[in-house]
């Protein structure tokens, strides 16, 4: 695999992000241009089943982001407990973990505390760290 850095380190699913999605805002679009063109009953269902049919694709993809996140943010506790106090690992938000996943063992105490101290979001965390800890398995 690639070696990961803050520039290169976001990952790409190529059936959703490049077939699935692609297909079913097709889908949306042609179904709304045909319930235009042919008002009824039946084309009114489709364009709501269409749009149903995308939101649903999103959804499941941001169920298994979320539940991804669950993970991450028990593993960078149980990480963190062996470096910082509870009640510093408890300050962190969700987010400030899922970016702290990507420092190595030697600075994530010092950038963690860094995060709470100065509120710092996912972008700046990853820029700052020095020694890239890389993620493969996060789509």
């Amino acid at each position: 695999m690639a070696a990961q850095s803050f520039k290169s380190h976001t990952q790409w699913d190529p059936l959703f992000h490049f077939v699935l999605s692609p297909v079913l805002l097709i889908n949306v679009l042609l179904a709304v241009k045909h319930a235009w063109a042919y008002p009824a009953y039946t084309t009114v269902v489709a364009v709501v089943m269409a749009i149903a049919l995308f939101l649903l694709a999103f959804k499941m993809r941001m169920y298994s982001l979320k539940v991804q996140d669950r993970l991450i943010r028990l593993e960078e506790r149980l990480r963190l407990q062996e470096k910082l106090p509870a009640a510093e690992i408890a300050k962190l938000t969700e987010k400030q973990f899922v970016a702290l996943r990507f420092a190595a063992d030697e600075e994530v105490a010092a950038l963690a505390q860094k995060a709470i101290a100065g509120n710092w979001d996912q972008k700046q965390i990853k820029a700052a760290i020095k020694t890239w800890r890389p993620d493969h398995f996060r789509v």
